[in-house]
């Protein structure tokens, strides 16, 4: 079966966009994703949208944007998928399965949310339909609630991680730093990541406010297609494997210390790419709170249960580190525009595979992966890239 390559993208910064409406955003993003590919909208033989949307702004029917945004694409098929934080990645599987089934040759991928549209309790309510709603609706803080109390639950068992956790954020702020599409682009430092104070109060349970991600306006958008394109702008990166493990929505019926559907997404992933973590330059993760990188550390095999902490603490992830985790800074720093999210951290990957990541580049970069998951690691998404 020939082998699905990203060969162009694109990527608005994410933030607090205002003065941008969803079309604009669409645009934002697609136009250069197409530019950097050599290709125009006739070129392009279907879209796949993801959006989350739930409330955030009135208009649903989201892929029909796509032609409202761009109107070339007026007669082209469009879809909108959806499935919590990993939408991205859910409409990156719709068109890698369009066009491995010979449906398809060159499509693209639009990934989007505008979530600064209303207050934050309602936002909190939002996103609060990403997890179980009959058990864990009105939980107080949202979806930081959710998360508060799975870091509260790992402290009880494995003692106080506030040090390693201070430590992600800080990691993952420095980084975003040198990113020129990030939401926060501050150097908040340890210090200020680890002590409470008003300018960083607890959210929920010993999570503060530096433990989670932004809530952030922007899109990104990837060009996909079976084989590279002579006049395309960027080298193209590939699949060497692709992976989704579904868990349970309840955190009530799992341990929620363990992340299992993660867990088995990476041996998975690794397995079907013939591939180790020690072939891996960076990785990509889904740091929505800092206790979900915590905890994907030990899910990707970098520490045993209950020992994540070490991996961050000893600097495995740092830029300088062994495997550089987040290179981009993460949710926490670039943001985390839900629909966008999945999408986005493929973008990232495919400029460090194709050496244009700028100051984030990790040196000799020729293999990553990218891991996105829905809800608290129910949808489970793993991409292994190479450059070509």
């Amino acid at each position: 079966m020939p082998t699905p390559h990203i060969i162009g993208w694109g990527h608005t910064p994410f933030g607090k966009l205002d003065q941008l409406d969803i079309e604009q955003m669409f645009r934002d993003a697609a136009l250069p994703a197409m530019a950097s590919a050599g290709l125009e909208p006739k070129d392009i033989d279907g879209i796949f949208v993801g959006t989350f949307n739930a409330g955030f702004v009135p208009q649903d029917f989201s892929a029909s944007i796509a032609a409202v945004a761009i109107p070339a694409f007026r007669f082209t098929p469009a879809v909108r998928m959806e499935n919590a934080c990993a939408t991205g990645s859910a409409a990156i599987w719709a068109a890698l399965d369009a066009l491995e089934s010979g449906r398809m040759k060159r499509v693209l991928v639009v990934g989007f949310e505008k979530m600064n549209t209303l207050p934050n309790k309602e936002i909190s309510a939002v996103l609060l339909k990403c997890s179980y709603v009959k058990e864990e609706g009105s939980e107080p803080g949202g979806f930081a609630g959710v998360f508060g109390k799975i870091a509260a639950t790992y402290f009880e068992r494995f003692g106080d991680q506030s040090d390693a956790l201070a430590a992600i954020s800080a990691k993952n702020h420095i980084n975003g730093v040198r990113n020129p599409y990030a939401h926060m682009k501050r150097d908040l430092g340890f210090d200020f990541c680890r002590t409470v104070s008003d300018k960083n109060p607890f959210v929920a349970g010993p999570l503060k406010r530096s433990d989670c991600s932004l809530v952030s306006d922007g899109a990104a958008a990837l060009v996909l297609s079976l084989e590279p394109v002579g006049n395309a702008q960027v080298s193209p990166v590939r699949w060497r494997s692709r992976t989704q493990v579904n868990d349970f929505l309840p955190l009530s019926r799992r341990d929620p210390t363990r992340f299992e559907g993660a867990t088995r997404a990476w041996s998975e992933g690794l397995a079907a790419a013939q591939s180790q973590l020690s072939d891996l330059q960076f990785v990509e993760t889904h740091d929505c709170f800092t206790i979900a990188e915590l905890l994907e550390y030990e899910a990707m095999g970098l520490a045993p249960h209950g020992q994540g902490a070490r991996v961050i603490l000893d600097g495995v992830t740092r830029m300088e580190g062994r495997l550089p985790v987040n290179p981009s800074g993460g949710l926490k720093s670039r943001g985390h525009p839900i629909g966008a999210t999945g999408v986005s951290q493929h973008v990232m990957a495919a400029m460090q595979l194709s050496g244009t990541a700028g100051d984030m580049q990790v040196p000799n970069a020729r293999r990553g992966a990218v891991f996105n998951m829905g809800g608290a690691a129910v949808a489970n998404y793993l991409s292994v890239l190479e450059a070509v």
